[in-house]
């Protein structure tokens, strides 16, 4: 059975990265508070790129760019799939 994700208060992910700087192991953090590797290094690297845990925030102009491109791909082929309807509709006529 998968297990249900859980969600971590700014507080809580702020500690974790206070305990790695002052000098805590990782191990030892993940051990103790049953967080993940993955998630550790995340949080780590969110609190020195920017100061913030959302992710929204910790993206790259890249990253955003790929988001906002994806975006208008989909909006277009909706908008494909409109038109080729519609041409059905108005050849049968």
């Amino acid at each position: 059975m998968p297990q249900d994700r859980r969600a971590f208060s700014r507080e809580f992910k702020q500690q974790m990265v206070d305990l790695v700087e002052n000098g805590k192991s990782k191990k030892e953090i993940i051990r103790e508070y049953h967080v993940g590797s993955s998630s550790l290094d995340r949080w780590i690297a969110q609190a020195h790129r920017s100061d913030s845990f959302i992710e929204k925030e910790n993206r790259t102009t890249e990253q955003q760019k790929l988001i906002d491109y994806k975006k208008r791909v989909q909006q277009l082929e909706m908008e494909v799939d409109i038109l080729k309807q519609t041409a059905l509709i108005m050849g049968q006529k």
